[in-house]
């Protein structure tokens, strides 16, 4: 159960930040040797290259219509990632389990990567920078909370990620809804008028 737990909690992370989820997930595994986490993400290799993507994911997604072109970019990446992070979290379980969690993981983080996608795209409507900032950092730092907290805590970690994910996708319908009425609006207008 806690290996679900754990693969839902770092699926819906992997969706947001995958690099910063193999950081956290390896960096724990060395400083403190879980044995949920596989060996293979604390590997010097794994970490350095990990750290070198998230650095530049840190700054592209600081910088509008930047984070979206990265984002339409690691649409294969994150729920690929979330995917492979749950079957290394299954270990030598059967091959079902394996197929269950990595399901649960890549599911998860694609979920999760569609709405921080569709919330960029809504926040780079506006014309200032500050809100794509805040953004970043707080998807960072929700990130960075979930998973290190989902380390210990491995089952209210993944409440707490369900709760983000129901909300972020209740969040994304809404916005979807309010473009299709502005764009029905907008179409409807009288040509002539457009022009005045």
């Amino acid at each position: 159960m806690d290996a679900l737990a754990l693969t839902f909690s770092s699926g819906w992370a992997s969706g947001i930040n995958s690099y910063l989820v193999v950081l956290v997930l390896g960096i724990a595994d060395r400083v403190g040797s879980v044995e949920e986490i596989p060996d293979v993400l604390a590997r010097w290799d794994v970490l350095a290259v990990a750290g070198f993507l998230y650095a530049m994911e840190f700054i592209a997604d600081k910088i509008p219509y930047i984070d979206s072109t990265w984002d339409a970019i690691s649409t294969a990446v994150r729920p690929t990632a979330g995917a492979v992070i749950g079957v290394l979290l299954a270990g030598d379980a059967s091959s079902l389990d394996q197929a269950v969690l990595g399901v649960v993981g890549g599911g998860t983080a694609l979920l999760s990567h569609l709405v921080k996608a569709g919330g960029r795209l809504a926040i780079n409507s506006s014309p200032e920078p500050v809100t794509n900032v805040a953004a970043s950092i707080s998807e960072d730092a929700a990130v960075l909370g979930v998973v290190w907290f989902s380390i210990q805590h491995p089952q209210a970690a993944a409440a707490v990620a369900g709760v983000l994910l129901l909300l972020g996708l209740v969040m994304l319908f809404l916005v979807g809804r309010l473009v299709r009425r502005g764009w029905r609006r907008w179409k409807k207008k009288d040509p002539i008028h457009q022009l005045a």
